[in-house]
């Protein structure tokens, strides 16, 4: 949607989100994910702005597009058999007018400054639709640990703490995992941390483990979190997800977790992928193999199928999303689905599309879905729950305690259902019925925008 195609908007409005729009692109060019982010973001607001003068009179628009911080080192580290290797390393510290900076690390060979701009930009906004007092930032690097020994991982992540660690803190700036970082990462980014720092600070990384730290239902909390929005949009339509035939991208974390929420749902998941294809079984996904094939094993969705039998079959290349379906959870990266693969699923029924990964869909894709009247879930309201249960996380920590699954479960549920019900209210009240975007966007913004302003010039 471009800024005039709002047809109440004022000229002032226009004129300012044009200016911060050519502004960023100006002094950021080369960042194309970063810059479909902020369009997306600018092209919901003329509303609110018009609504609000105050929030235009306070050019916070060039304030929240610039991150308060970015950190850029290089990662030495030495495999297996002595070969010393020089990666990258990024942390942007986005917005903390909230709450200290959170946000996940991302270990893929894509990692440049514009994709951790890109995901700190939306964290900003996911993170205050969950209402839990944190602020927006992302991380990583282009170290890529497939095919890496633990040894090899092990190394890489001490020495990418060795630098990061000056820059976090509870209080400061908290990541988690994301693409590449999972327990085993946080692991041991977690125990040089504390060796460097003399200190058992365990709210300054969360994704730790039950042992040490970390909270149940943080590991199932994004793929379940994105489920249970799921749910609620179809609940708001009178529908629910008991029967109903569900395509799933990605077989990481949040792919596999939202397979079991949407199986436990009555739903028949019969789609995973990955970067070589994708499985499909009609039988429905066996939840088992997967995680022993992905968890366990770390195969390919190849090796699944093969073992699953005749009712699996295994797609080299193509496209996941052709396989008819009444709902579609991408999971696996940005731009996965796009203008072409959003016609095919509307052509085959699709009723509701959520994002479990971050920007999954086009600008195409998602102006396919709301044009068909598809319910769309944003991923920064949608895939939420993986950052909320983080900062349920720290509250633990804080006080020494240790929920049971069952409470971090249940507050997991409380907070999709509020930020699903806080994005449909917000579209409504600013003239977009239904539209989860628009509500996301200047629910999250709103929320944000206060503070800063409530805190003066800084």
């Amino acid at each position: 949607m471009a800024f005039s195609d709002h047809p109440t908007a004022t000229p002032e409005t226009i004129s300012d989100l044009v200016d911060c729009h050519d502004r960023m692109l100006r002094r950021d060019p080369g960042e194309p994910e970063f810059h479909q982010a902020v369009r997306e973001v600018l092209a919901s607001l003329p509303p609110v702005l018009d609504a609000r003068p105050r929030l235009a009179a306070a050019r916070l628009l060039e304030r929240i597009v610039e991150p308060e911080r970015q950190i850029l080192f290089r990662v030495p580290w030495q495999d297996d058999e002595g070969r010393v290797h020089v990666n990258r390393g990024f942390r942007v510290e986005f917005n903390s007018a909230l709450g200290p900076y959170k946000g996940g690390l991302r270990f893929h060979p894509s990692v440049n400054l514009g994709i951790v701009k890109f995901l700190g930009f939306e964290q900003i906004f996911k993170n205050a639709l969950t209402g839990l007092g944190i602020g927006g930032g992302k991380g990583g690097s282009d170290f890529d640990p497939q095919g890496r020994s633990d040894d090899e991982i092990m190394r890489f992540c001490q020495s990418f703490m060795t630098e990061l660690y000056r820059h976090v803190g509870e209080s400061t700036d908290v990541p988690a995992g994301d693409i590449g970082v999972g327990g085993r990462e946080i692991g041991y980014l977690f125990g040089q941390y504390r060796r460097i720092t003399n200190r058992w600070e365990a709210g300054v990384l969360t994704g730790k483990g039950r042992g040490w730290g970390g909270s149940a239902c943080r590991t199932e909390a994004t793929g379940y979190g994105n489920v249970m929005f799921t749910a609620e949009m179809l609940r708001r339509r009178g529908e629910d997800l008991d029967g109903r035939q569900v395509v799933v991208s990605g077989s990481g974390n949040v792919a596999i977790y939202s397979v079991e929420k949407a199986q436990a749902l009555g739903a028949n998941v019969v789609t995973v992928s990955d970067s070589h294809g994708y499985v499909v079984d009609e039988k429905g996904i066996d939840l088992e193999l997967l995680k022993h094939t992905k968890e366990v094993e770390r195969g390919r969705v190849a090796d699944y199928a093969e073992r699953r039998g005749a009712s699996a079959r295994f797609v080299a290349g193509g496209s996941v999303w052709d396989v008819p379906a009444d709902i579609a959870l991408p999971s696996a990266t940005q731009n996965e689905l796009d203008g072409a693969a959003a016609l095919a699923l509307v052509r085959n029924g699709v009723r509701a599309v959520s994002e479990g990964a971050n920007m999954p869909c086009t600008p195409d894709a998602v102006k396919v879905f709301r044009d068909a009247g598809v319910a769309f879930g944003p991923g920064k309201a949608a895939n939420a729950g993986g950052v909320a249960v983080s900062a349920l996380e720290m509250r633990q920590n804080a006080g020494r305690e240790s929920w049971t699954f069952a409470r971090a479960e249940t507050e997991l549920a409380a907070i999709m259902k509020d930020i699903h019900d806080t994005c449909y209210a917000t579209a409504e009240r600013y003239g977009a019925p239904g539209d989860y975007v628009v509500g996301a966007n200047i629910a999250g913004f709103e929320r944000v925008a206060d503070a800063m302003i409530a805190q003066g010039l800084v």
